[in-house]
């Protein structure tokens, strides 16, 4: 879908130049995580890099990973990987965390947590098919100095995007572009359209909370 028309029923949506109608629109487009923007992170992606912890946590028992970030989400990934890791290094480009003062108590005073502050990954080594993931190049800030920092994975925890560009100026969105819904409800700004998953919930993020506000959004449009 390229563009929506929802001033008026029924509602138009594009694919190309083709023009659908419809009397309700269930949206799910989702939210994408933010990336450092690498052509390494890119092919790395599921060979040792990882965008969710709860996701593939459970594959780097006993390993040494990278947790990038240093928001909430950052502390929470970092806290909960290590149940499986060994050893968990938070790089973060500043010389303080933005999250919660109990978040970072939690990360600051964990045994098997180190931060790199000032610090930020610049390039990745490894090749999908020969094991994937095997180092990476972390710059000092202040310094500018580069160094190789061998670990077996780097999950990234610098936030999500969610994708929302297309119904800018058409539904009500907050400040970081989430679609606003009613309270207990899939319902949005418009009557009729209705929006499910990461879209609307930047809370939870969890396959089966989307799946439950979709059952959710279907029974409304019904």
């Amino acid at each position: 879908v390229d563009k929506v028309d929802l001033s008026s029923k029924p509602f138009k949506v594009y694919v190309g130049e083709k023009e659908y109608l419809s009397e309700s629109i269930i949206i799910s487009t989702g939210a994408s995580a933010k990336l450092l923007g690498l052509e390494s992170e890119k092919k790395l992606m599921g060979f040792g890099v990882s965008a969710c912890a709860t996701c593939d946590g459970f594959f780097f028992k006993d390993k040494n990973i990278l947790v990038v970030g240093g928001g909430d989400s950052a502390m929470e990934e970092a806290t909960y990987l290590t149940k499986f890791a060994s050893t968990v290094t938070v790089v973060h480009r500043r010389d303080e965390f933005r999250a919660s003062k109990i978040m970072q108590e939690r990360v600051l005073n964990h045994p098997k947590i180190s931060v790199m502050w000032n610090s930020e990954i610049v390039e990745m080594h490894g090749e999908p098919t020969e094991g994937g993931l095997k180092s990476v190049d972390i710059k000092n800030i202040l310094s500018n100095e580069i160094e190789n920092h061998k670990t077996d994975g780097v999950f990234m925890a610098i936030g999500h995007k969610p994708n929302t560009d297309i119904f800018k100026g058409h539904l009500d969105l907050n400040e970081s572009g989430y679609i606003i819904t009613s309270s207990d409800s899939t319902k949005t700004s418009i009557d009729g359209v209705f929006a499910s998953g990461d879209i609307q919930d930047f809370t939870y993020r969890q396959a089966i909370t989307a799946a439950g506000s979709g059952c959710m959004a279907a029974i409304e449009a019904e």
